[in-house]
């Protein structure tokens, strides 16, 4: 039989916990979503001046990156490249920067997802929280 690992609920309130801290340093309003490895929803926060889609955003750039089992930058990446056929490809629907996943021993166990500035920055909020979390 197959064992994997899987976020707690306060592992994923810890992640979330590390992102804001990097988001606030910055400046940054921002929602922080984390996902299990099925894409589906363990914990989220919106900064008070994030705009309400962001914590849309933000749970799909999660769960794509989850489902995809890599960074959403990649298939973002792809379609700025010329693969605009991606855009059609089912489930997968945030493919924007900022969706990172939670990998341990080589598996995905989650991914957390941030919207809400710069692409860049959303994805080095989303990191900063994955660090919090190993680190």
């Amino acid at each position: 039989m197959y064992t994997k690992q899987a976020l707690t609920l306060s592992e994923a309130n810890q992640l979330i916990d590390a992102a804001l801290i990097e988001a606030k340093q910055n400046g940054w309003a921002v929602a922080v979503a984390v996902v299990d490895d099925g894409g589906h929803l363990l914990s989220m926060q919106r900064m008070e001046d994030c705009a309400p889609v962001g914590a849309y955003i933000a749970v799909e750039k999660a769960r794509t990156a989850a489902l995809g089992r890599r960074e959403t930058k990649i298939y973002e990446d792809m379609i700025n490249g010329g693969r605009n056929a991606f855009l059609s490809a089912p489930v997968i629907s945030a493919t924007l920067e900022g969706g990172v996943p939670v990998i341990q021993e080589g598996q995905v166990i989650a991914a957390v997802g941030v919207s809400g500035v710069k692409p860049d920055q959303d994805a080095q909020v989303a990191k900063a929280g994955v660090a919090g979390l190993q680190g």
